[in-house]
């Protein structure tokens, strides 16, 4: 498999996983800063023109939530998505479903203004941009409350929502989230950050 990757980005999540599971992986970065995610050369890859893509030897996947489950499947026996329970695997999507539908969207508002309104409307890219701090906040209040089960997201069980929620803590300070309304969510992304494997992910990634 080949990950294209961007630093900083929700890639780290499928990068992690590769790790996980013990992959035969290469990577490729993609320089935002150049603009590479928009050259034809990565539009042959990912027409959305976005990271992270996986190319695989049945084809290209994009999207973290399919991406995680997908690397999942292919080694069973790390059993990292529980599909051996249909309900708990359910969960799994479940989890990644709202980190990539509702609290990485909140985050994009930050960053990714354009997408929603024009590049010359600075008000309303800047009123996007106030509701952050609030948005995802929210999000990992939520995860806090309600999702986070202890010691990891499922409970007793290390799984790829792991990886997937290290990864959008992150950049949860600079999105304005005070990091003491969430003592689960850091002490998750303490012991995350502790793991061998995903010391190697980000390694790879920054250098």
């Amino acid at each position: 498999m080949k990950l294209y990757y961007a630093a900083h980005t929700c890639s780290l999540a499928t990068h992690i996983v590769l790790e996980e599971v013990g992959a035969d992986y290469s990577v490729e970065r993609i320089s935002f800063a150049a603009t590479q995610q928009r050259s034809p050369e990565f539009l042959k890859i990912n027409p959305k023109g976005r990271v992270p893509a996986l190319v695989t030897d049945k084809g290209i996947l994009t999207e973290t939530p399919a991406m995680l489950v997908y690397v999942a499947q292919t080694f069973p026996k790390t059993n990292l998505a529980l599909m051996d329970d249909p309900f708990a695997f359910a969960r799994v999507q479940a989890f990644n479903s709202y980190l990539c539908s509702h609290l990485h969207v909140a985050h994009a508002h930050r960053m990714r203004g354009t997408r929603w309104v024009d590049a010359a409307d600075t008000q309303a890219i800047e009123a996007m941009q106030r509701g952050v701090p609030k948005a995802v906040g929210e999000a990992f209040e939520m995860v806090e409350r309600e999702m986070l089960k202890g010691p990891w997201v499922m409970g007793e069980h290390f799984t790829v929502c792991d990886a997937y929620l290290f990864t959008l803590a992150q950049w949860l300070e600079a999105d304005g989230v005070v990091p003491a309304r969430i003592p689960k969510v850091i002490d998750h992304r303490k012991r995350m950050s502790e793991r061998a494997t995903v010391k190697k992910a980000i390694a790879q990634e920054l250098a």
